[in-house]
């Protein structure tokens, strides 16, 4: 089925991060390679979101944005509902974590779509869609608010290269679990591979499209021009996105993963062996967090922060 289109002012919703929020359509573009801003070709859509500063509107590709449409706004409030429920501690963490700081760390990005409704429970078990949930520890979503003030707030980036990278967290995570078989993982000799793999994936495909804050974005393509796309690269020599990026990002992608989950077509089963997985590699990631993660961002020059807003 060939996607959707849309018009200039139409009213949409649109994913961002792993929930979705009422929009207008204020541009409308077709990219190719050539002139690609954000690594991927076809239609694409500047959006502004309801309710939010114009700072935060941004370009997105047909596949995320939905028809305004009933079933949709259904599937926008469970998705909320779901969100609340795999973080029923987030409010109160990112509360403590932005106190201190005296700022607030995002409260006004989250609109959950207005009153409630049924709908979606009353659904028949065909047509409901899968459901991840995640615990992410407390001490996690202090760094994601922490990540997110440092790019959105004080204009610091990541340092790229990162050290370890995507692919190299996941490689000692796949030690970890081999050499300390955690009962609760099922078989990890034979899906442990399979799951890696898929993450890993996923990571270099959402990057550019879904886990990148505004002020990153001349970063990644700078970043793309010197690994993937310049004239300097050498033929079978392009690096991944994994193989640049490191935690941080790793990160941001995991707790998106309930949103992904909800719009495939996984049955139970895998959804729950992905669910085991994805939880141990959190209490991974949490264990060695300063290891992994980068404890001072840079700050960006004037010069890029100029491009940023352009």
């Amino acid at each position: 089925m060939s996607a959707p289109s849309f018009a200039l002012g139409e009213r949409v919703l649109c994913y961002h991060g792993p929930l979705i929020y009422e929009a207008k359509v204020l541009k409308c573009e077709v990219w190719d390679e050539t002139n690609t801003k954000l690594d991927t070709v076809g239609p694409h859509y500047l959006v502004h979101y309801k309710g939010w500063k114009q700072t935060w509107d941004e370009w997105v590709p047909t596949t995320r944005l939905l028809k305004f449409s009933d079933a949709n706004i259904s599937l926008q409030k469970d998705l909320a509902r779901a969100q609340a429920a795999t973080t029923s501690t987030s409010a109160s963490a990112s509360k403590t974590a932005t106190s201190a700081r005296g700022t607030q760390a995002g409260g006004g990005r989250r609109k959950e779509g207005g009153r409630g409704t049924k709908r979606g429970r009353d659904d028949d078990d065909g047509t409901r869609r899968p459901e991840m949930r995640l615990m992410v520890p407390d001490q996690l979503k202090v760094l994601l608010v922490d990540d997110w003030e440092a790019v959105t707030k004080n204009n610091q980036l990541v340092t790229l290269p990162r050290s370890p990278t995507v692919v190299e967290i996941l490689e000692e995570f796949k030690q970890h679990v081999l050499n300390t078989s955690p009962p609760n993982l099922r078989d990890p000799q034979v899906v442990l591979p399979t799951i890696l793999s898929g993450l890993q994936v996923y990571f270099d495909k959402a990057l550019g499209s879904n886990l990148l804050y505004r002020f990153e974005r001349p970063q990644y393509a700078e970043i793309r021009k010197r690994y993937v796309t310049g004239p300097t690269v050498q033929v079978n020599e392009e690096r991944e996105m994994s193989a640049i990026y490191g935690a941080e990002h790793l990160l941001r992608m995991i707790v998106s993963l309930p949103a992904m989950v909800a719009g495939s077509t996984m049955d139970p089963e895998s959804v729950g062996l992905v669910r085991d997985y994805v939880t141990e590699l959190l209490s991974y990631i949490m264990n060695q967090r300063h290891r992994l993660f980068q404890r001072e961002y840079d700050s960006a020059s004037l010069q890029y922060q100029n491009i940023s807003r352009s």
